[in-house]
């Protein structure tokens, strides 16, 4: 077994050398960083390759939503980390609700401060953790794992695919590769970022590119459900002074009213930005407006569109 595992850790592209950083310990510390940030600018045009599939995700992610579903991501160690950061940066940016989004980690809580390098091996604890969510199939479920095989992410995707919930991979290794661990995954993204100019530490152009991803899927997965109009956020709860003041200069600043109007919208809309929105762009009181908003499936442009048909 051990043999077998080593066999197909050194064929992970994660896991391969690179030959422009073989002498690295060499190098003046200007040098080294030039090098360092030659390499992270393949990250980019990696991720640029896996678009295609990435726009699956996110309207499958956002069918997900619609449907009343939640987005879980779930990963070991760096990887593990980025989905924690991802999902708890939604409720402030998009004003969505702790749920709605989540993250796990192998290990636990404990494990996003301090490594907990063994957990990453079980498969069932991987399971388990996505039976303790009670993950259904309006759900779906994004592993994380660099190098594409991490049991504890395979075991939680197999899981939730047996649930019928839809399942994404990020990885960065090859794709070929990753299907034949037999991965229960509906949609594989594999950006190639080459190997690491420190072998096998994929907390470097790994880590960076499953960030740009998850930056892109939950960004395009929120604009996709009504959170943005244009390219500002809306759905800002305005549960602190600094966030009612915000929400003001965002009804100043898409209706053109003054800063006494704004306010005046905002307490007829019970501080809802999307409401006092669609009341000053539709002319209309707040009842009309929270019907059209939820015809227009949370969309203040559309809302404003059924309310003024061109």
């Amino acid at each position: 077994m051990s043999s077998r595992l080593f066999e197909q850790i050194s064929q992970l592209r994660t896991e391969q050398l690179n030959p422009d950083s073989e002498a690295m310990d060499t190098l003046a510390t200007d040098d080294f960083l030039r090098l360092m940030n030659d390499e992270d600018c393949r990250v980019a045009l990696a991720v640029r390759q896996e678009i295609p599939f990435i726009a699956h995700a996110v309207e499958a992610i956002a069918n997900a939503f619609r449907r009343g579903g939640r987005l879980i991501y779930v990963g070991a160690g760096t990887s593990g980390r980025l989905g924690i950061l991802d999902a708890a940066e939604c409720p402030p940016t998009f004003g969505v609700p702790p749920i709605m989004v989540r993250g796990i980690i192998a290990g636990g809580p404990q494990a996003v401060f301090a490594a907990q390098e063994g957990a990453e091996d079980d498969p069932h604890a991987g399971a388990r953790a996505i039976v303790s969510e009670n993950v259904t199939n309006i759900d779906a479920v994004c592993g994380l794992s660099a190098s594409g095989r991490t049991p504890f992410v395979l075991g939680a995707l197999e899981e939730a695919k047996r649930r019928g919930a839809f399942t994404v991979l990020i990885t960065t290794n090859d794709r070929a590769q990753v299907e034949s661990f037999g991965i229960a995954a509906d949609c594989i993204i594999a950006p190639d970022v080459g190997p690491e100019i420190l072998a096998g530490s994929t907390r470097l152009k790994s880590g960076t590119a499953q960030k740009l991803v998850l930056n892109m899927l939950s960004t395009a997965v929120m604009v996709r459900i009504g959170k943005t109009f244009g390219n500002i956020m809306v759905d800002v709860q305005p549960l602190s002074a600094k966030l009612r003041e915000r929400a003001k200069g965002i009804v100043m600043r898409l209706t053109g009213c003054d800063y006494d109007t704004a306010t005046a919208y905002l307490e007829r809309a019970g501080g809802q930005v999307k409401i006092a929105l669609i009341m000053a762009m539709a002319a209309c009181d707040a009842d009309r407006a929270q019907v059209l908003l939820e015809k227009a499936g949370g969309s203040v442009r559309r809302a404003v569109q059924l309310h003024n048909p061109q």
